[in-house]
C-alpha cells in the first residue's frame, strides 16, 4: 500500500476556489483504480493534512498523472497554499484492532 502525507496551509484569500477544487479532487479520486481511501484533518493552528492511500505505486502514479489532477496541482501552487510538504510512503507494516 502506497501513503501520501499532504501537509498545508491556505493562503487566507483561497478558500472561495479551494473548496469546489478539493471537492472535484476527492470524487475523482474516489474513481481511481487502486484507491483505497482518503481523510482531511485541520489542526487549530490552520494546518491541514490529507492522509490518501493507494494500493500500489502504479495506481498512486496514475492518480498523480490525471490531467485534472495535475491541472488542480499546478492551481493549488499558483493560488491556494501559503506552503505545502508531500510525503510518499509504501507501508511496510500494517496493524489494526477493530470493535468487536
Amino acid at each position: 500500500m502506497i501513503v501520501t502525507v499532504f501537509r498545508s496551509r491556505l493562503k487566507s484569500d483561497a478558500r472561495a476556489g479551494y473548496d469546489p477544487t478539493a471537492a472535484r479532487m476527492s470524487e475523482l479520486a474516489q474513481k481511481m483504480p487502486g484507491y483505497i481511501s482518503h481523510k482531511v484533518f485541520t489542526a487549530d493552528d490552520g494546518e491541514r493534512v490529507t492522509i490518501v492511500e493507494f494500493a500500489d505505486m502504479d495506481s498512486h502514479r496514475a492518480w498523480g498523472d490525471h490531467p485534472e489532477h495535475r491541472a488542480a496541482q499546478r492551481q493549488g501552487r499558483a493560488e491556494f497554499y501559503s506552503e505545502y510538504k508531500l510525503q510518499v510512503c509504501e507501508v511496510v507494516r500494517d496493524s489494526r484492532k477493530t470493535a468487536e
